[in-house]
């Protein structure tokens, strides 16, 4: 990852934002980390990058769920259930649930959706929006330069590695178990 990072150059920045703006809180880390252990990656340029990213992706989805919603949503297998949950924490929780969402696993480009089905004023959405994604950028910013800093170059590598292969066991196992639980439910 160095390699390319170095290879890149700045280039490398506008891939973060990329990443970000689809999701991305893996590749953050894992740069962040990157930066810190080798010092290939500023810091301040990833951030940045991330930042307007996350904040412009889910503006898209925002626009999107207010736009095409309810045809998108009956077209998706399984958007019905996850739309009600936002829906429901939405309600519930109102800009908390805005400025969190995106730390909530499997839900941040849902959310963004849905809340433009909502029919969540955008200005307000953009700007709540917009510090969440501060927030998230900063967070995972930090939280991998420590790491990077903490285990050094020599074993970034394998950390990684570790924590990827430990993270696709985790949903392999939950896979596993909802299928084996439904077809329980299925055969009571």
């Amino acid at each position: 990852m160095a390699e390319i990072w170095e290879s890149w150059g700045h280039y490398a920045y506008l891939g973060s934002f990329i990443w970000a703006f689809f999701e991305g809180e893996t590749f953050v880390l894992a740069a962040a980390a990157l930066g810190a252990a080798t010092g290939a990656v500023n810091p301040w340029w990833l951030l940045l990058a991330v930042w307007f990213g996350s904040f412009l992706g889910d503006q898209t989805w925002f626009t999107l769920g207010r736009r095409f919603g309810p045809r998108v949503v009956r077209r998706i297998k399984g958007a019905d259930e996850k739309v009600a949950r936002v829906n429901d924490l939405l309600h519930r929780y109102g800009t908390w649930f805005i400025l969190s969402f995106r730390f909530l696993y499997g839900i941040r480009n849902v959310a963004s959706a849905a809340c433009g089905l909502a029919g969540l004023n955008w200005a307000r959405f953009a700007v709540l929006n917009f510090i969440a994604a501060g927030i998230w950028a900063s967070s995972f910013v930090a939280a991998g330069w420590f790491l990077g800093s903490l285990i050094g170059p020599e074993r970034l590598g394998w950390t990684i590695a570790g924590i990827a292969l430990s993270a696709l066991a985790f949903f392999i196992a939950r896979h596993w178990y909802r299928r084996s639980r439904k077809a329980r439910s299925e055969a009571a």
